[in-house]
């Protein structure tokens, strides 16, 4: 199995952002296709312009993303995910709200709760999201994924009101990650829940809107998903802190 290494002598040397995104994914093994030289960093190269794009669009969505991506790679791993498989779970989970970038301002950066029309908009991101996906080879292994993160086991969700078994088990698992995030997350109209309050509406809804396996993997983190959430606060301000390349 390849592993991404970032200090190879056919790789341009980069700086700022770049090299601090590229350097949280070296430890993530490529998919088995992709092994020769000359493919290891453009993957990663895509992933961090696409990242750096929600960044300047929209910083919340940047950061939720961000925390949703370390709680997905948890579950993958409690889970007993492939290497490979994890680094793709990985990228689906960075990139699940790119679509976002497809929704109005008045919309996306709304203060307050939104209307019921507004919300039919914002819904549209996951089908945005995939469009947006499906237009680059590399990343069109996940678009399905991102896709159908909204999906319930109950068959309720959206867009394409699937259930169970047919909802790929990554997008159940960022269903779980985005939902948990959502919920301790402070926004303008509402302070965030505590992180033992999201446990239990998670598993409240276990069998109906998530999926059982995946909450059950997620209560077994408990005692250990705070450290790795404030790890992964760190990485965005550290991130936020970095320059832009010239």
């Amino acid at each position: 199995m390849e592993v991404l290494t970032v200090h190879t002598p056919d790789v341009l040397p980069l700086g700022g952002k770049d090299t601090f995104l590229l350097s949280l994914s070296e430890e993530l093994p490529l998919p088995p296709h992709r092994t020769d030289n000359s493919s290891r960093v453009p993957m990663h190269d895509l992933i961090n312009f696409v990242i750096g794009i929600l960044d300047a669009r929209d910083p919340f969505t940047f950061s939720h993303s961000w925390r949703v991506a370390a709680i997905s790679v948890l579950l993958g791993k409690k889970m007993l995910f492939s290497p490979s498989r994890i680094a793709h779970l990985h990228h689906a989970a960075h990139l699940h709200d790119i679509g976002k970038i497809g929704v109005p301002d008045r919309v996306l950066l709304k203060k307050g709760p939104l209307t019921e029309e507004e919300y039919g908009e914002m819904k549209q991101h996951s089908r945005k999201g995939y469009h947006i996906l499906q237009r680059f080879p590399l990343l069109r292994n996940i678009a399905r994924i991102v896709l159908c993160h909204h999906e319930r086991m109950d068959g309720g969700g959206y867009p394409l009101g699937i259930s169970g078994e047919e909802i790929p088990l990554e997008s159940r698992i960022i269903g779980v990650a985005d939902a948990f995030d959502a919920i301790t997350s402070d926004r303008p109209y509402r302070k965030g829940r505590s992180l033992s309050e999201a446990f239990e509406e998670i598993r409240h809804h276990k069998g109906t809107q998530f999926c059982p396996k995946t909450v059950e993997a997620l209560l077994d983190l408990r005692h250990v998903l705070s450290e790795h959430l404030q790890r992964a606060d760190e990485e965005i301000r550290c991130f936020e802190k970095l320059p832009l390349l010239p």
